[in-house]
C-alpha cells in the first residue's frame, strides 16, 4: 500500500471517529426509544457539547501542528493559537451559564461562578487531551511519512546504481569480450558466433529486460550463464571455472542482476594467469531459501584493491537491505587460498 493510500485511509478515519463521537448518543437514543424527535434533539446536544473538541482538534491537526508545532521559529504561534481558542471555549462557557434561566427559589442555591469555574476546568482537561492526540497522530504520520521518504530516497539510489552496473558492462567486459571474440574468429569461428550470440542475449537482458523491480530467476540464471561463459573466454587453461545453477519447478521472481557483482569480484580477484585459478558459482534450493555461493582462489593485491571491495559489492548490500530487508544472509569465508560469498534469500521459493 503507498503512502498516499495510507495518509488517506487514516484522514478518513479520524473523521469517520469524530462523527461516531458527535453521532452515537442520537443513535443509542434512538435504538432504545424509537423517537426519531428525541433522537434529533440528542444529537443536537452532544454537537453543541462536543464541537469545541472537534474544531480544537481539527485546527490543531491541520494547521497549528504542521504549520506551527513543527516550524522553527513559529512554535510560539501553537501555543498563542490553542490558548486563544481555549480562552475563547471559556468565555462561550460564562456567557451560557449566565443565560441559564434560574427559578427564584433555587436562586440562592445555584452558585453560577462555581460552575462555570468548574466546566471551565472540565473543558480545559478535555481539549487539552484533544490538543495531546492531534499532535501524537500528527507526529505518527509524519514518521511514517519521513521513513516513507527515506526508503524512496534509498530505493531511487539503489535504482541509480543499479543503472550505473549495467553501464559498467560496457567500458571494460564489452571491450575485452569483443577482443576475445575477435580472437576467436581465427582460431574456432563456430565458437566465436556462438560468444557473438551469447553477448547478444546478455546485452539485450541487461539493457530491456532487467527494468523491473523483479525478474524470474530462470531469465537471471540465463543471463549469468552467458556471463560466466563470457568471462571465461579471457581465462587460460590454467583456470577450471564450474558453474552449476538449479532451475526450479516452480516460478520464483528476484532482484535484477543481483550477483553479477560477486562474478564479477571472482573473476577479477580470483584468476591468474600465471596460477592455477579456479571460480566455482552455485545457484540452488534449500526448503523454502534461495542459495548463491561464489567461491575462488584467491591471490591478495597490492594496495586498496582487495578482493570483497568495490562499489559494486557496496550495492549488492544495499539492495539486499533495501528489497529483502530481514530476509536475507550475506556472508563472505575467506582462507589464505579461497574466498567465498555467500547469499540466502530466505522464504522466497
Amino acid at each position: 500500500m503507498t503512502y498516499t493510500k495510507t495518509k488517506s485511509i487514516l484522514d478518513s478515519a479520524q473523521i469517520f471517529f469524530w462523527v461516531l463521537i458527535l453521532s452515537v448518543p442520537a443513535i443509542g437514543s434512538y435504538l432504545n426509544t424509537f423517537d426519531l424527535g428525541r433522537s434529533l434533539q440528542v444529537l443536537r446536544g452532544n454537537v453543541t457539547i462536543m464541537l469545541p473538541a472537534v474544531i480544537t482538534y481539527f485546527v490543531n491537526y491541520l494547521f497549528l501542528v504542521p504549520k506551527c508545532l513543527q516550524r522553527n521559529g513559529r512554535k510560539w504561534l501553537f501555543f498563542v493559537g490553542n490558548l486563544l481558542i481555549l480562552a475563547a471555549i471559556a468565555v462561550n462557557i460564562i456567557v451560557r451559564i449566565n443565560r441559564i434561566p434560574v427559578p427564584a427559589e433555587v436562586s440562592e442555591h445555584f452558585n453560577r461562578t462555581f460552575i462555570a469555574l468548574s466546566s471551565i476546568i472540565t473543558n480545559l482537561v478535555i481539549e487539552l487531551f484533544v490538543i495531546s492526540i492531534a499532535v501524537a497522530i500528527h507526529y505518527i504520520i509524519r514518521y511514517y511519512e519521513l521513513k516513507h521518504n527515506f526508503e524512496e530516497e534509498k530505493r531511487q539510489t539503489a535504482e541509480a546504481e543499479l543503472t550505473w552496473l549495467k553501464s559498467q558492462l560496457n567500458p571494460h567486459f564489452l571491450f575485452n569480450t569483443l577482443n576475445n571474440i575477435s580472437s576467436l574468429t581465427q582460431i574456432d569461428p563456430d565458437k566465436a558466433q556462438d560468444s557473438i550470440g551469447q553477448l547478444s542475449d546478455l546485452l539485450r537482458y541487461a539493457l530491456y529486460e532487467s527494468n523491473t523491480e523483479l525478474v524470474p530467476l530462470s531469465g537471471e540464471i540465463d543471463f549469468m550463464g552467458n556471463y560466466i561463459d563470457l568471462m571465461s573466454l579471457r581465462c587460460n587453461e590454467m583456470t577450471k571455472v564450474n558453474k552449476e545453477m538449479e532451475i526450479p519447478s516452480k516460478e520464483i521472481r528476484i532482484a535484477p542482476l543481483l550477483f553479477i557483482s560477486l562474478i564479477e569480484n571472482a573473476f577479477k580477484h580470483g584468476v591468474n594467469a600465471r596460477y592455477p585459478s579456479f571460480v566455482n558459482i552455485s545457484l540452488k534450493t534449500e526448503g523454502r531459501n534461495l542459495v548463491f555461493s561464489c567461491e575462488n582462489s584467491r591471490f591478495e593485491k597490492s594496495g586498496t584493491d582487495h578482493i570483497g571491495s568495490g562499489i559494486g559489492l557496496e550495492n549488492l548490500k544495499r539492495r539486499l537491505e533495501l528489497i529483502y530487508p530481514g530476509a536475507y544472509d550475506y556472508d563472505v569465508f575467506e582462507t589464505p587460498d579461497k574466498y567465498t560469498a555467500k547469499v540466502v534469500l530466505k522464504g522466497i521459493c
